[in-house]
């Protein structure tokens, strides 16, 4: 067994066939690359190449802007009513219409940390 192992050479054109195949509804991989006398793990390297029809192809980055919460929001009106005990020996006690992430800004704001 001391044979020279030959490499198939695959034209893009091949590999963009194979890759197509492969993407087909309920079709294996692994019965493609039988198929065509091709290591499985090969066929999933061409899948992710966008040269044949891979992931990037036909995919877009849109444009993201973050931007910090604005702490002058409006806060909602759900009706209730809230008491907070403060570390500090303060008592809060709101009644009525409150947002909770309006809630926890004023808590930060009495202990002296600001949320980031």
């Amino acid at each position: 067994m001391s044979g020279k192992v030959r490499r198939r050479i695959w034209s893009a054109e091949e590999k963009t066939r194979i890759v197509g195949q492969a993407r087909v509804s309920g079709v294996s991989v692994s019965q493609v690359a039988r198929r065509y006398d091709v290591n499985a793990n090969l066929v999933f390297k061409w899948l992710r190449d966008p040269r044949f029809g891979g992931v990037a192809q036909g995919s877009r980055f849109l444009p993201v802007e973050i931007s910090p919460p604005d702490l002058e929001q409006g806060c909602r009106e759900p009706a209730g009513k809230i008491g907070i005990s403060l570390a500090n020996g303060h008592r809060l006690e709101i009644i009525g219409g409150f947002d909770p992430v309006c809630v926890v800004r004023l808590v930060h704001g009495l202990m002296g940390n600001l949320p980031s």
